[in-house]
This record gives C-alpha cells, structure tokens and sequence, in this order.
C-alpha cells in the first residue's frame, strides 16, 4: 500500500512476523493489540564506519555481517598474557584496509573465549572482549571475537548480535550511518 504525503510516496510493507516497514522506520506491532512495541529502528549499509573510542580507534570500516551471529575484530600480533587473575588481550590494531599505518596498541581484558566458525568452516577458538562501538549517532557495548582477519577485506564485523533491535541492514548501499560526533571528536 502507497500513500503520498508532503509530495512522496511513503510505502508500507507488511510481513508475515507483524512488522511494518514504514519508510525506513520499522515498527514492531503486537499483532493482537496492534500496539507499536519498539523505538524507532536506523538503516544502515552494507559497510559502515564504526567508531572504537575505549580501544583509541577513531574508526574502522565494518562489514555488516547478517551471517555472522557474532563481531569480529582484526588483531595483528594478538598474545594473552596474565595479568593476576585474569587473560588480557595485547594487539595491534590496523583501522585502515591493507596498511599498517596508524597501528594503534590495545591491551583489553578477555572477558571469555568462544567457539566461532568462520567462512573457512573449520571451528575456532577465540578470546571474547566488551567494548563500546559508535555507528553513526548511536553508541552501545558489543563483544568482539578477536582473530586475523588480514586476508579478509574488512578489519571489522559487525555481526547480528550488535544490530539486532537496533539496526535494518540495507544491502544495496554503504555508509547510510554517517559519521559520529563523538568520533569527530577524538579526530581533532
């Protein structure tokens, strides 16, 4: 169904999960009492940039992976060490695709590690991180599986555990996030 409002058409999907797609603003209804039970939901691309300000990363791009149930972050030369009695994870980050310019060094507590099978097929275990990431205007805390994502064109996945509720994914465009604030910020 199509409506014109102010001069476009604003078109309303509906699906068999009791979603509303009104343009580009999904709305979760209760399909008894037709209630929305959600907030506003962003779209964003296939590949946007995500902002890493508690690891010292301005922004990296990220490849949104709906295939991927968890994120994974590219750690070049990735040691455990103990620190008393807990494993820390001591890297180098390379935000920028095929370059080891502006290396950033990252030391961060494993917060556990997981069993992660990667396109490969071959299962790995992988030491698991919290930290904040910023897409666009919205900030929030993700786990990241950390590994060497070097032959991979991405540094970063952002898989369906960081933006599910939060994000539609959009597979036809990239950068539909913008920049953030807060990573204009730590840029200057």
């Amino acid at each position: 169904m199509a409506r014109q409002a102010a001069g476009f058409a604003v078109v309303l999907v509906r699906s068999c999960f009791g979603l509303q797609l009104w343009s580009g603003i999904v709305l979760r209804v209760d399909r008894r009492s037709g209630v929305d039970r959600s907030a506003r939901t962003s779209v964003i691309g296939w590949r946007e940039w995500a902002h890493l300000p508690e690891l010292g990363v301005g922004r990296v791009k990220a490849k949104i992976d709906t295939g991927a149930r968890t994120s994974a972050l590219h750690a070049f030369g990735l040691e455990i060490v103990r620190d008393g009695e807990q494993d820390v994870a001591v890297f180098e980050l390379h935000p920028t695709q095929r370059s080891t310019a502006g290396a950033v060094p990252v030391r961060v507590p494993i917060i556990g590690y997981r069993k992660v099978r990667p396109s490969t097929g071959k299962a790995e275990r992988r030491p698991v991180v919290a930290t904040d990431v910023v897409v666009g205007e919205h900030k929030f805390t993700i786990e990241l599986t950390l590994t060497s994502r070097d032959a991979m064109g991405f540094r970063m996945l952002l898989g369906r555990r960081a933006i599910s509720g939060r994000y539609l994914v959009d597979s036809s465009r990239s950068f539909l996030a913008g920049s953030s604030l807060i990573a204009s910020e730590s840029n200057s």
